[in-house]
């Protein structure tokens, strides 16, 4: 059957056990059994449920369907006309074969892969598979050389694309997943997903500290053993010190963390679809971007009209917003009063000799170009200066034609004059100055490619009149076609021909009234954009299926290249992949590229050890946009093939919002970093009072905190103040720095060394703590376990205040400017004082009620973690104020 064959996605029951497989939630798990096998009821229930709720919150998060299939079948279900057996029929596209001849008609969509056998005036527009805005014009001619790039294949059709003018008869040589659509729909299956660098961080840090847990709680499965301490007490108390190792609410904190910064986003026009990406956006050092639709606008729009003796440049020739429709009101208006009659003239003959229409939305107030984009645009512009196609050829009425084709690459229509050329509209008042014979009651306007019209005519248009077109005007005429086709332009030329009757001789000795060049436009908001990406260390570069010459010209616009070096499709072709890896730290724009070209620089970028984000909104992209470590959809012009193979989604279409996005990922990270160094150095400290306890107090100190006082202290005092840490705004030099180093761990940057000082000196506190209170002769009484868990909650609380900042002191920074901190901070020991004195909570917890002044010289002893960060910090800044 002709569709694409759907070979599913990842399964819910596979996403859901994957969230049970990561390192820390293993350790819980067997931390949950083995209190099971002890008989500890209250630390299993406690444990598993923590478990299962990380289960949740994950698969809630992370499970997106994988509808890429779904969405391609969307644009390949027409019903088309087929000719089978002598006789025409309308068949759905699924059931047709290799063999089929179907007939195309303006409107068609393609449903397979096709070999044309005829073209008449044949333009199918490829931007959905090659990113090439322009319609394709079509031909029948055998074509020589065996790799030509899609864009160049110029008697094929591709399913899924579209004919936009003219009609034509193909032949089916390809169905389902063997077309190019399909060839894709298999590139996105087969392209493996990878983990973003925040999972292999995090999984790295899980790793070390199962293996750091593992070795420390044997450490204290022997010193018990050496003080004959109960086996079976000795066993749980290992598995305490595994618990108290692994900051259990790490997964918690970022996911909420990410979720928080996920909905900043969004109220930025920016949908984040998985949220690991939101961090990995702080990392990027490349942005690979497609042309069409991401950094243009996806439309022809005429930029330019240059007359003899006038050059006019268009400005608001389109409407702001990218979607593929057009303001009624003209944005900025042409008023032709004002200009020469040949600028009139040139853009009512655009708009005459045209098959093209806008179509009105009653809905919205907008113009949807219905027709060929080129002809689309002529018509835009001459809305622009406020005329009417329709208005216009009921003036001068449409008598005949000569339909374009590719051969004589123009097209022709004539026109009846009114018999009283004072009725002729203001736009072609002109020609009422040229010099009319009574009997030529028929104006033709020809457009079409310069250069051909320039064999056809014996005059130009000048100062109102026609003059004989000698050299000297033939040069500049060339020379002006030439610079606008360097500057990215497509130019087509507007001539008239004055005659007696319809059927007279068309397109000799023809008056060329002017040049018309159009552009898809870079979006106005790019070019800064690409300048802040660039001021915050990251690359831009250009990957498009579009000619060379105008990728370089938009790329050199906006500010991508300085250079110009383009490497096409067939120049990636002859590199091997070492060779191709060698080079794309030196390239920003790659012309006439294949999706799996896309995919081989993004793998390429990604082996040099950058981090890659992939905007495109076209099926073209999807494959890359799955590979790479950031995909970014366009949410307006996007396909929903790009949408469902993305990780970002821009609601606006606006390439800026990558870089809003870029620096909330940054912060997010920093906020990540902040916890972590927060709660490892806590977790050091703990592990310190579980494993020295013993030797400084004796045997009676063998179990210095309960699993239930751990997981309090890891879960709800960590957790909540995590939360608070992970919503700290940015710092002033956010966007002014490069990205972080990709292969950096978590502990890079000095965070490894202050995580171990840190948490030396809150186990040596909280140890001396519960020394100064160990009584003994009397081992039973809790108090002194009492006051090293009040006391490192306090330290906790310390801790993270002082953590906002790696440099500025937390009086400079604020309390009012992270007030969420300080209401957890004031929740958290609200929630200590409960566990203190509620009568019900002191059994659950194995604990007594402190006495006012244990509790003060617990709260005292808990600030000294605050101060000793407050100082680090301040020689800090006095180091780099001394450099």
């Amino acid at each position: 059957a002709n569709e694409l064959i759907e070979r599913g996605g990842k399964p819910p029951l596979r996403i859901l056990w994957q969230q049970f497989t990561s390192t820390m939630v293993l350790i819980l798990i067997a931390a949950a059994v083995v209190s099971g096998l002890l008989g500890k009821a209250t630390e299993t229930i406690a444990i598993a449920t923590i478990v299962i709720l990380f289960g949740l919150l994950g698969f809630v998060q992370e499970y997106r369907a994988e509808q890429a299939m779904a969405a391609l079948k969307k644009l390949a279900m027409p019903v088309v006309r087929v000719v089978r057996g002598g006789s025409r029929r309308e068949l759905s596209s699924r059931e047709l074969v290799p063999g089929d001849l179907i007939l195309l008609e303006a409107g068609s969509a393609i449903p397979a892969d096709v070999r044309l056998v005829e073209s008449v005036n044949l333009r199918i527009q490829e931007a959905v598979l090659t990113g090439e805005s322009e319609a394709v014009e079509k031909d029948t001619a055998a074509l020589v050389g065996d790799a030509l790039p899609l864009g160049d294949r110029i008697n094929m059709g591709y399913m899924g694309t579209t004919v936009t003018y003219g009609r034509g008869a193909a032949v089916v040589v390809e169905t389902g997943m063997a077309t190019e659509l399909g060839k894709i729909a298999a590139l996105i299956q087969d392209v493996e997903e990878s983990s973003t660098p925040l999972q292999r961080r995090l999984d790295s840090v899980g790793k070390l500290l199962a293996l750091v847990g593992v070795v420390v709680a044997g450490l204290v499965m022997l010193i018990g053993l050496a003080l004959q301490e109960n086996l079976r007490d000795m066993f749980l108390t290992a598995v305490s010190v595994a618990v108290a190792v692994v900051p259990e609410g790490l997964p918690a904190v970022v996911t909420v963390t990410l979720a928080l910064g996920a909905q900043r986003m969004l109220r930025r026009n920016a949908l984040i679809r998985k949220l690991p990406a939101v961090e990995t956006l702080g990392a990027v050092t490349i942005i690979a971007s497609d042309k069409t639709g991401t950094l243009t606008e996806n439309r022809m729009t005429v930029t330019v009209i240059d007359v003899a003796g006038h050059y006019l440049e268009l400005v608001g020739t389109s409407h702001p917003h990218p979607a593929p429709a057009l303001s009624g009101p003209a944005v900025a208006p042409v008023r032709l009063a004002e200009q020469p009659p040949a600028i009139g003239l040139a853009l009512a003959g655009g708009a005459l000799c045209n098959d093209a229409a806008l179509q009105p939305d009653s809905e919205t107030g907008r113009y949807a170009v219905v027709g060929d984009p080129t002809e689309g645009a002529l018509l835009v512009a001459a809305r622009q200066a406020g005329l009417d196609r329709e208005a216009l050829l009921a003036d001068v009425p449409r008598v005949s034609e000569l339909p374009f084709d590719s051969e004589r690459k123009r097209m022709t229509t004539v026109h009846r004059l009114p018999d009283d050329l004072g009725r002729l509209p203001e736009a072609l008042i002109g020609l009422r100055a040229a010099g009319l014979r009574p009997d030529e009651q028929y104006v033709a306007f020809t457009k079409g490619a310069v250069d051909g019209m320039l064999d056809i005519s014996s005059h130009i248009w000048v100062g109102g009149e026609p003059q004989p077109l000698d050299d000297g005007w033939r040069e500049r005429i060339q020379q002006a076609n030439e610079q606008m086709a360097q500057n990215g332009m497509r130019v087509l030329g507007i001539s008239a021909q004055w005659i007696d009757r319809p059927e007279e001789s068309l397109e000799r000795d023809l008056t060329i009234i002017g040049l018309i060049g159009m552009i898809d436009p870079p979006r106005p908001e790019v070019k800064a954009a690409v300048a802040t990406a660039k001021s915050a260390g990251i690359r831009p570069i250009m990957i498009t299926g579009d000619h060379p010459l105008t990728a370089r010209f938009i790329a050199y616009d906006l500010g991508i290249s300085d250079d110009g070096r383009v490497k096409t499709g067939q120049m990636l072709d002859t590199l091997s992949a070492e060779e191709l890896e060698a080079t794309v730290d030196e390239v920003s724009i790659y012309a006439r590229v294949t999706p799996a070209h896309k995919l081989q620089i993004v793998e390429a970028l990604q082996k040099k050890g950058h981090i890659v984000a992939m905007t495109g909104d076209g099926v073209n992209d999807s494959p890359a946009l799955k590979r790479s470590d950031i995909g970014v959809a366009m949410g307006i012009t996007g396909t929903d093939v790009s949408k469902e193979a993305s990780d970002i989604v821009l609601l606006d279409d606006n390439f800026a919002t990558i870089v809003a996005a870029v620096r909330e990922g940054r912060v997010i990270y920093d906020n990540i970093r902040r916890f972590v160094k927060f709660s490892i150095a806590g977790n050091v400290g703990k592990v310190l009072v579980m494993l020295l306890a013993p030797l400084l107090m004796g045997a009676g100190a063998a179990v210095a905190l309960q699993p239930l006082q751990l997981l309090w202290l890891n879960l709800l005092t960590d957790g909540l103040l995590g939360l608070g840490l992970g919503v700290e705004p940015a710092e002033k030099n956010t966007m002014r720095r490069p990205p972080r180093n990709p292969q950096a761990g978590l502990f890079s940057d000095g965070l490894g060394v202050h995580v171990l000082w840190v948490g030396v000196l809150v186990g040596v506190v909280a140890l001396l703590v519960g020394w100064a209170y160990f009584d003994p002769a009397n081992p039973a009484d809790r108090t002194w376990q009492t006051m090293i868990f009040t006391t490192l909650a306090f330290l906790q609380v310390g801790q993270a205040l002082a953590s906002r900042s790696g440099s500025e002191s937390f009086f400079a920074l604020g309390a009012g400017t992270n007030r969420t901190l300080l209401a957890l901070a004031t929740l958290v020991v609200a929630l200590q004082l409960l566990v203190l004195y509620a009568p019900f909570l002191e059994q659950f917890f194995q604990i007594v009620p402190l006495a006012s002044r244990d509790l003060l010289v617990a709260i005292a002893v808990g600030s000294i973690g605050f101060w000793a960060i407050e100082i680090e910090k301040w020689l800090i800044r006095r180091g780099s104020g001394n450099r």
